[in-house]
Formats: C-alpha cells, structure tokens, sequence
C-alpha cells in the first residue's frame, strides 16, 4: 500500500480552461491563506484587548469564526489542485491502466454530483439568509448573508477544480490518480 502525501498538482497539458481553473483555484488558495492570517491577528487583538486593557470583546470572536470557516471552504479547491487531501492509492495502484481510468472517472464524477448538490443547497441558504435579512444574535449584529457567501463561493470554485480535473482527465492532460502508468 502506497500513500502519497504530497502528488504532484492538477496538471494542465497547456489547455486554456484548465489553466484558468487551476489560477482560479490558485487565488483561492491565497484568499484562504489570507483569511487564516487575518484572524491569526484578530485573536491577537483580541487577546490584548481583554487582558491587557481590560476591556470587552464586541466582534472579534465571531469574526475570526466566520473567517476560518470560509478558509476551510475557499481553500477546498486549492487543496483539490494540489492534490492535498489523504490519499491511499491502495485501490488504483493494484489495477490495470484501464480499469484505474474507469474508477477515476467514477470517482471523480461521483465527486462532482455530490459537490453539485451541496453547491446547489449552499446556495440555496445564502440566498434566504440573504433576502430574508438574517442577522447574528450577537451585539455585532453581521448580517449572516455576508459569511454565508463562503458556501456557495467555495463549493462553486470547488466543483469547478473537479470538473477541470475531469476534463484534464478525459482530454490526456492528467493520469488517473496523478499515477503514471505501470
């Protein structure tokens, strides 16, 4: 049994699509980072705030909540270009090559219907958050559809990384699994 911590990233063959998706996934990946270290530094504000002026926290906390929670969601297709997530290749490393083509495709495809359907209800919340006017019942007060926007952003971008993975996959761009041929 093999586990590949770390494969090489989406591979793009030179196709302008796949390109574009994988920049896409890119500036995502960023914007996540970005978010992680801006609520790195809310905390720390925080912190100073509490202990050493003595004083309230008003909208630190939640923010630096909402913050990480769309990191983790903007960051998925970054982690998914970069073929970041737990991967044991048990499985498509016993098969032939076709076979291990077919199970990507499967997996891939399976991937993409049910990242549709969360996209789908994802955007379905923001949307009534959104035109219902939902607030936070914290003295902040944030309207929920500002966060809320992270669902739908985030599963979309990621469901565009797996449909470019599937494409690079049927156009020969990238192997199945990332695995060369054996």
């Amino acid at each position: 049994m093999a586990t590949q911590l770390s494969a090489a990233p989406a591979r793009t063959g030179g196709n302008p699509f796949l390109r574009i998706v994988n920049g896409i996934s890119t500036v995502a990946g960023w914007t996540a980072a970005a978010m992680i270290l801006t609520s790195v530094f809310i905390t720390c504000q925080m912190i100073f705030v509490r202990f050493v002026l003595n004083q309230s926290t008003v909208w630190q906390t939640e923010a630096v909540i909402f913050l990480m929670v769309a990191s983790t969601l903007i960051g998925l297709p970054y982690v998914q270009r970069m073929r970041g997530h737990v991967n044991v290749d048990l499985i498509p490393l016993a098969l032939a090559p076709r076979p291990r083509f077919a199970l990507a495709l499967l997996t891939l495809g399976l991937s993409i219907v049910v990242v549709a359907v969360m996209f789908w209800y994802a955007y379905d919340f923001w949307h009534l958050a959104w035109a219902r006017g939902w607030k936070s019942e914290t003295v902040w007060a944030v309207r929920l559809w500002i966060p809320y926007l992270a669902l739908p952003v985030g599963f979309g971008l990621f469901l565009l990384q797996l449909i470019a993975d599937f494409a690079a996959l049927l156009i020969g761009a990238d192997k199945p699994f990332g695995l060369e041929n054996s």
